[in-house]
């Protein structure tokens, strides 16, 4: 039986949109994790290390567009290749395969997700291996690709940059985050959860996703954090944002200055949240932790500073020189470690502020440093 205490997960497609934040999800949750990539499968021997090293596999790597029969043939020969290395390693790990809810429709990538369960399917009941086949939904969030992995990654990506987005057809799509894919799948690993599993979304039509994506996006530029009703609306809003970074900031805040001094705005929030100040002495840094979900403003009042963000599994670090002297504020995307150091010589002041109120039982801070 499988404990969350001695299993490794390997991920297939690791560094896709779903793959991405499963692994940030299960980093979270201080569970191991191999990150299965193109190379993997290119690798007869690496994939075998991989089979070996896994007790949970979780198949995300596929193609989801291109020629019908290309899409088919690589999406089957991957599920195939991945049962051959397990057959030769004479290895039984807990398989999870993403399918999707066009097994219903009579498409290329629809028949080729059908036929990929058929054969995991097949084999786990020829050697007494689990195997559950998760059913999804259209799946969007934070990393995806425009005009690949979701509408919603498309239209946040035209909005984002000033593009006029075209409806070609208007219907109703089904839409889940995948942090909801994420907290699903640590379910099934639970409980071992066999068989077909279905994840429900949001029924949303193309017309009202970029009309509700606009209004997101116009509240934003005025500097006030939107109404956020739901938790489909959360994740939208973070999707959204995640295409303004890092181009779109730091944000200028209106500054009124006259002889009594200045006088601006920090955070202006159609719904609840919560602000909190800081002093932080020279050479100090604070922070050094990600959120999956939470929406979180640094703006300094006094002081100098660098605030340095860097994407989960990733080298690359993004720094902001940032002054009060001139009010400027950085939303911290998600998925990203963040933090902020003090490089003036007198005392740093800086407005913290997060979108709702501080629960001490789901804290959605993690540490890491940047």
């Amino acid at each position: 039986m499988l404990t969350l205490t001695n299993i490794t997960v390997g991920i297939t497609g690791s560094a896709g949109l779903l793959g991405s934040h499963l692994r940030a999800f299960l980093y979270s949750q201080g569970i191991p994790v191999i990150a299965g990539t193109r190379g993997t499968f290119a690798d007869k021997k690496a994939l075998g290390e991989f089979v070996k090293k896994s007790d949970v596999i979780v198949h995300f790597a596929g193609m989801n567009r291109g020629d019908e029969a290309e899409v088919a043939k690589a999406n089957i020969s991957l599920a195939e290749e991945l049962i051959a290395a397990c057959r030769e390693a004479k290895k039984q790990p807990f398989v999870i395969f993403s399918s999707s809810t066009q097994i219903y429709k009579d498409t290329a990538y629809g028949r080729s997700k059908k036929a990929c369960s058929e054969r995991f399917n097949t084999w786990s009941q020829q050697t007494g291996a689990k195997f559950c086949n998760l059913v999804l939904p259209n799946v969007f969030g934070e990393g995806g690709k425009p005009f690949y992995n979701s509408v919603v990654s498309t239209f946040c990506h035209q909005i984002a940059n000033n593009l006029e987005p075209k409806i070609v057809v208007d219907q109703e799509i089904e839409l889940v985050h995948a942090q909801e894919v994420a907290d699903r799948i640590l379910a099934l690993i639970k409980k071992e959860q066999e068989g077909e599993e279905t994840l429900n979304g949001t029924l949303i039509t193309v017309t009202a996703l970029q009309r509700k994506i606009r209004d997101l996006s116009e509240t934003y530029r005025h500097g006030v954090l939107p109404r956020l009703e739901d938790s489909f609306d959360f994740n939208l809003f973070n999707t959204y944002r995640s295409y303004l970074f890092p181009k779109q900031y730091p944000m200028a805040l209106e500054d009124h200055r006259d002889e009594r001094g200045n006088l601006f705005e920090a955070v202006k929030s159609l719904a609840g949240s919560m602000t909190f100040i800081s002093h932080t002495k020279p050479g100090v840094t604070r922070g050094d932790h990600f959120h999956l979900q939470k929406i979180e403003r640094f703006l300094v009042l006094s002081g100098q500073a660098r605030i340095s963000v860097r994407k989960l599994f990733q080298q690359e670090i993004t720094a902001f020189e940032v002054s009060g002297d001139r009010p400027q504020f950085l939303d911290i995307p998600t998925l990203h470690t963040h933090n902020i150091t003090n490089t003036g010589t007198g005392d740093l002041i800086t407005l913290f502020w997060s979108y709702g109120i501080f629960d001490p039982v789901n804290p959605d801070t993690f540490k890491e440093n940047v």
